[in-house]
């Protein structure tokens, strides 16, 4: 069955709340039943008058609707935004047209207040159109200070990663990423792997280059990034630079990396720019047939997942069952 369909049933162990703001997309709609029937995730749809008729589920008590324009607390709502962005030289007025017109701030808006625990959204929505909600509304979490976007990738009959289960990062977020910021992806990265799999994160920097095979600013980078990934947590196995086929494939690793417990292991790739991660995995996922879920934004006090506007229905309930697995 894999790991995401072990995600699932652990989601619905304990059903956390999870907003879906675009409603106004059939895919979400689509992918309403199979959440609410098997009980992955309590959902607040945010939607206008009427949607109710669309919806096929026979669990109508784990879902709430909520419409922003008759919403009792949008006023309130409204304020929080302004006094949050006024700085930025936003007037009430236009913080009370975010609220109500998008549904995706306003379904930020509900997680920081705390009535639902993440949100999933980016089906008709662009990675920075989700990401700019998430940095408004929702707070960085400082103890890392780096947000990023991570793939959870499922290889159908793959020896490699953890059965074929790897996290790939960042693929969504930073293009070109210095080695405090590298570093940081890769704890935060290491973390997810853990959280989600509940197995050990073997992490991979990945280069042109394995283990001094070759030189140039960017294998440099990536080796401060690992040393400045060890010092920042101490706790997870780290390694680089590796080649991918270096990191992943044991009888290459024997060849070219020697003893380092992380090579032709590893489980979660650190890639060296959003070039490289995001060709990388469409790539995996077209190619190999993967199951790639994500963006799941990282480095935020609240969970949040983006999608690929390519996403389908499917895509949508694993990413709300992974989005209600990771909050507290």
């Amino acid at each position: 069955m894999g790991f995401l369909h072990d995600m699932r049933l652990r989601a619905a162990k304990n059903p956390k709340t999870i907003v879906l703001p675009e409603s106004d997309d059939d895919r979400t709609i689509e992918a309403l039943p199979a959440i609410l029937d098997q009980k992955l995730a309590k959902i607040i749809l945010i939607a206008e008058d009427g949607i109710r008729a669309r919806i096929k589920t026979k669990n109508l008590k784990d879902l709430e609707i909520i419409n922003p324009e008759k919403y009792k607390d949008t006023a309130s709502i409204a304020g929080d935004y302004y006094e949050m962005r006024k700085l930025k030289g936003v007037t009430p007025e236009q913080a009370d047209e975010a609220v109500r017109k998008d549904y995706v701030t306003f379904g930020a808006m509900l997680v920081r207040r705390g009535l639902a625990e993440g949100f999933v959204a980016g089906a008709n929505h662009t990675t920075p159109d989700v990401i700019r909600a998430a940095l408004r509304c929702v707070q960085i979490d400082r103890t890392i200070g780096v947000i990023a976007g991570a793939f959870l990738m499922e290889v159908p009959d793959s020896p490699y990663g953890e059965a074929g289960t790897f996290i790939f990062a960042d693929c969504g977020v930073n293009p070109e990423p210095n080695a405090r910021q590298l570093a940081g992806i890769a704890v935060l990265s290491a973390d997810l792997f853990k959280k989600l799999l509940g197995k050990t994160p073997r992490v991979a920097f990945l280069s042109y280059s394995s283990k001094g095979s070759a030189e140039g600013p960017l294998v440099e980078k990536v080796k401060e990034a690992v040393k400045r990934a060890r010092e920042m947590s101490a706790d997870i196995q780290v390694d680089g630079e590796f080649q991918v086929d270096s990191a992943i494939v044991p009888e290459v690793a024997k060849i070219k990396c020697g003893s380092s417990p992380v090579a032709g292991k590893a489980n979660v790739l650190i890639f060296p720019d959003l070039n490289s991660g995001n060709i990388s995995y469409k790539l995996t996922q077209r190619l190999a047939k993967a199951r790639a879920v994500g963006p799941l934004l990282m480095g935020f006090t609240k969970p949040c997942s983006d999608l690929s506007r390519g996403c389908d229905a499917e895509d949508i309930v694993d990413a709300v069952a992974i989005t209600a697995l990771r909050a507290k």
